[in-house]
């Protein structure tokens, strides 16, 4: 199936460049072969003598603004009216912009213009289309002028490319479902029954994962496998889950600031606010410093507005979680909220 989505978008992508005409939006996750495609669309039309311009959309947006500083030799009105206005124009990675009102606007008057004027473009994304801001995105979703060809190759770069490096899922590979240990007759019938409940209420989110799912309790209480153990069914069935503990997050994002990085602060963090199922496990902000707090909540605030799927695991009081992240946290409307109050597990007893 992975393999026939990315001939279907090649097949797609090659009958575009000999005859451009709409938009084609190449959608899929990092690595799956989009920019590529998007690129060989760009040099095929050079060759039969169309005007293109591909560009990455943080780019272009950097671009415009530095027509701004004083120095400048490019004149804002001409770059953006040829943006506008050339014959083919790709937009690579379209959701890893800084999402300011400025940029949100310009991006807006671009792609509305080449809309409304049917001229043809290439957009590639690997973020959920809900995230897009909905101007641009009912654009995007419209079939009378868009193909939209969905990718779901692997990452070609990675020789393991069905997890993400932000992954922490692997070493929690064990944890399932099946092996989950109620403890029936070993703590208090009250503390059961709400492990029972929270068991349940993780079954049915990892059959149909909508809205949060909010597991809270004291270290070793079960919570960090039933979260597993969705993210390990939901990948077993063929879905998208990315697991992972919050100071492994802040580590990640504060890795991307070394020189040496692979990879961008933008688009890490891109990756984990738009993940279609997120999982954060041992959310605490007590010893957090103030970047980390204000990245934790930007992380949050985004899922919460989009409603995204989201489980998030906690040891954590309400008091220490502060008034702002406390009203996202357990929101009813969006949250089911299951408290586990079941002591430390320490192993199965056995009968000597």
């Amino acid at each position: 199936m992975k393999k026939d989505s990315l001939e279907r978008a090649y097949q797609q992508s090659l009958r575009f460049a000999k005859k451009p005409e709409g938009w084609i939006l190449l959608h899929g996750g990092y690595g799956c072969g989009k920019t590529h495609l998007a690129a060989a669309i760009g040099n095929y039309s050079i060759t039969i003598g169309h005007d293109v311009l591909f560009v990455n959309i943080p780019d272009l947006l950097d671009h415009l603004r530095s027509t701004f500083a004083p120095g400048s030799t490019i004149d804002y009105d001409t770059l953006f009216d040829k943006t506008r206005n050339i014959f083919l124009l790709i937009l690579d990675d379209l959701g890893s912009e800084n999402p300011t009102q400025w940029a949100q606007e310009k991006l807006y008057q671009i792609i509305n213009h080449r809309y409304t004027t049917k001229l043809p473009t290439v957009v590639t994304s690997n973020v959920n289309l809900e995230s897009i801001e909905p101007r641009i995105r009912s654009r995007l979703v419209d079939i009378d002028l868009v193909r939209k060809l969905m990718i779901q190759a692997p990452d070609f770069r990675r020789a393991d490319s069905d997890q993400t490096d932000l992954s922490s899922l692997p070493i929690h590979k064990e944890q399932t479902f099946e092996n989950f240990y109620s403890r029936k007759k070993e703590i208090p019938n009250e503390h059961y029954e709400r492990l029972l409940t929270a068991t349940n209420a993780a079954k049915t989110f990892a059959t149909n994962p909508e809205g949060w799912l909010l597991l809270i309790g004291g270290h070793g209480c079960g919570k960090t496998h039933l979260a597993a153990a969705i993210s390990n069914q939901r990948i077993q069935n063929g879905h998208s889950a990315l697991f992972i503990t919050t100071a492994d997050l802040l580590d990640h994002l504060r890795a991307t600031f070394s020189p040496n990085s692979p990879i961008r602060f933008d688009k890490q963090f891109s990756t984990l606010r738009n993940a279609p199922l997120l999982v954060l496990d041992d959310l605490t902000i007590e010893s957090a410093t103030p970047w980390a707090k204000e990245k934790l909540m930007q992380l949050i605030d985004h899922r919460y507005v989009t409603k995204l799927p989201t489980i998030i695991t906690t040891a954590a009081d309400k008091s220490d979680l502060g008034t702002r992240l406390e009203s996202r946290l357990l929101n009813p409307d969006i949250s089911i909220i299951c408290p586990i109050t079941a002591p430390m597990y320490k192993g199965k007893k056995t009968n000597n």
